[in-house]
Parts: structure tokens; C-alpha cells; sequence
């Protein structure tokens, strides 16, 4: 399994950024997928997840409505649409990977996202 995310950077408040993951290594079509976080000195924050075919998508409280998640199961991509970046996004943010129902089993080296002015 190889997880290779990109698209980070430092942006304005206000701004946006799209993140995108690269998999390979395992059927990408098949299984849910997710975002993470992590803040410096803060432990990881689920950010967002889509099924398999991408119909489904859930999001957490503090990004609904500013960010969207989807994927290219064609192209083995997963994507992350930020908008509205707000300094609190500031973050390494991580590609997951999900076989089963509980955890994610495997992480991307990740992507740095800060909000600064």
C-alpha cells in the first residue's frame, strides 16, 4: 500500500488549497477512504471520509460546509477541497486508508497545510 499526499501549503485566511492523494499498491475503488490531522502538540483530528464509490461523505463539525471530499476511481485519487482556511486548519494532514470498519490501517507520509496571514 503507497499513500502519496500533495497540494499543501501555506495560505491567507480565507484561502484555499486542494489536497490530493495518490494510492497504489491495493483495489482503490473498494474501499473507504478518509483525511486526518494533526496540529503541532495535538493528536490526530479526523477530518473527513467517502465510501468506496463516492456517493457518500461525511465530514467533521469543524469543516463542514468549507471542505469537500471526493474521489477519481478511475485515476486511484483521492481529494480534499479547503476553502475558506481558517488559521485553526493549520496542520499535517494525512491520505488514509480503511479496510475494514473501525480504523484506519494505512496512513500517507502527509501534507503540510498552514493558515497564516
Amino acid at each position: 500500500v503507497q499513500l502519496v499526499e500533495s497540494g499543501g501549503g501555506m495560505v491567507q485566511p480565507g484561502g484555499s488549497l486542494r489536497l490530493s492523494c495518490a494510492a497504489s499498491g491495493f483495489t482503490f475503488s473498494i474501499y473507504e477512504m478518509g483525511w486526518v490531522r494533526q496540529a503541532p502538540g495535538k493528536g490526530p483530528e479526523w477530518v473527513s471520509a467517502i465510501n468506496s464509490g463516492g456517493g457518500t461523505t461525511y465530514y467533521a463539525d469543524s469543516v463542514k460546509g468549507r471542505f469537500t471530499i471526493s474521489r477519481d476511481n478511475a485515476k486511484n485519487t483521492l481529494y480534499l477541497q479547503m476553502n475558506s482556511l481558517k488559521p485553526e486548519d493549520t496542520a499535517l494532514y494525512y491520505c488514509a486508508l480503511k479496510l475494514g470498519i473501525i480504523q484506519y490501517d494505512y496512513w500517507g507520509q502527509g501534507t503540510q497545510v498552514t493558515v497564516s496571514s
